[in-house]
């Protein structure tokens, strides 16, 4: 049967703060076929940036509401608009927390609900942690479907025996190629607006968070700068760590040498303004920062918390000791050419949409 109009999902993302998840979902509502598929937006009143208006131009809606941490209000007015527009597809990205949102969808009636998880725990953060544990017990009682950006994800959120049994769809974390490859003139306009023409650069992409272990890589850059003196440390982001990064460069005496560039829309461009990029994070559900660097044709140094499904080129250098500062100055200090691999077409936007479209298709 011929359908005249598109389906509409129902996307959760929580918070819109210009992070790595909403990413993602818009990479793949930019590739879909709209006349086909059209998302709706659910986020929360208290977020950090605006819905992007060339998504809105596209036929995406972007709906406010209450934050979570406003559970009551949160759950009646998810309802409320769930009844009004009839969903047959709910997909919530916020990993444990996606029992709430699908609790509502499953007071609705809706068919399909789908609960994604994009991260792992980790590091110290006993009572964030300890929730996610808890929550995690719940993670199959209102969901009828299981997605993870990587098998890790997939693994701890799901079970090994759901993930064995292939019952998790891992839904890539693509990208669109083209976006990451900057042309050679934007590039040295960018470097001379920041004076780092003729600087040894090495960037971190990423919000200001303590999963990516800014702390640790302002110790190893201060230890970089002992060894060189044409080295910029390049920033990109912001966060509820941001007070705290800024103490921690002036206790180490490196701001001279390193730029805040702070939350952008177009955090593609400033890869390729890097010698080198780093990823020590403490814990990642796959760490789409890695994946885009190798794109761009940047080099990574990553921590062990990265997959290793993030690894798609010849560029990664995969550090197991993670607090080994010295493993860190001499990595960060030597360059690679980048040579993608066959992997790198999995994460490519124009094929991974296809198959991301073919199952709302199905299911919906």
């Amino acid at each position: 049967m011929k359908r005249n109009e598109p389906i509409r999902v129902a996307q959760i993302m929580g918070k819109l703060w210009a992070g790595g998840v909403e990413m993602v979902v818009f990479n793949y509502y930019r590739a879909i076929d709209k006349s086909k598929v059209q998302f709706d937006f659910y986020y929360d009143a208290d977020s950090t940036v605006e819905p992007p208006q060339d998504l809105i131009d596209m036929g995406a809606r972007f709906i406010k509401v209450p934050p979570y941490q406003k559970l009551p209000q949160y759950l009646k007015t998810l309802k409320r608009y769930f009844k009004e527009n009839n969903y047959k597809i709910v997909h919530s990205h916020i990993n444990t927390l996606s029992v709430f949102p699908l609790f509502s969808a499953w007071t609705c009636h809706i068919p399909v609900r789908i609960a994604h998880n994009h991260s792992v725990p980790g590091g110290n953060e006993f009572k964030r942690n300890a929730l996610k544990y808890f929550l995690r017990l719940f993670a199959k009682v209102f969901a009828t479907d299981y997605f993870a950006c990587s098998e890790k994800a997939g693994r701890w959120m799901f079970g090994d025996t759901t993930f064995e049994k292939g019952k998790v769809v891992v839904m890539k974390n693509a990208i669109d190629f083209d976006r990451f490859r900057p042309d050679q003139d934007f590039v040295e306009s960018r470097k001379k607006d920041l004076e780092i023409e003729d600087k040894y650069v090495i960037g971190c992409i990423g919000r200001f968070t303590f999963a990516k272990n800014h702390k640790f890589l302002i110790n190893v850059f201060s230890e970089i700068m002992k060894k060189r003196d044409d080295v910029v440390l390049l920033l990109v982001g912001d966060g509820e760590l941001r007070s705290d990064i800024v103490r921690w460069i002036k206790e180490k005496n490196i701001q001279d040498n390193t730029i805040l560039v702070g939350q952008v829309a177009d955090p593609e461009n400033y890869y390729r303004l890097c010698n080198v990029v780093a990823v020590p994070s403490l814990f990642e559900g796959l760490s789409l920062t890695t994946i885009e660097s190798q794109i761009a044709g940047v080099p990574v140094v990553i921590s062990n918390a990265v997959p290793d499904e993030a690894i798609i080129s010849n560029g990664i250098t995969k550090i197991n000791d993670t607090n080994s500062v010295s493993l860190w100055v001499s990595s960060l200090m030597s360059e690679k050419v980048v040579s993608l691999n066959d992997s790198s077409q999995d994460y490519n936007i124009e094929n991974a949409v296809i198959k991301v479209e073919e199952w709302y298709l199905r299911h919906g």
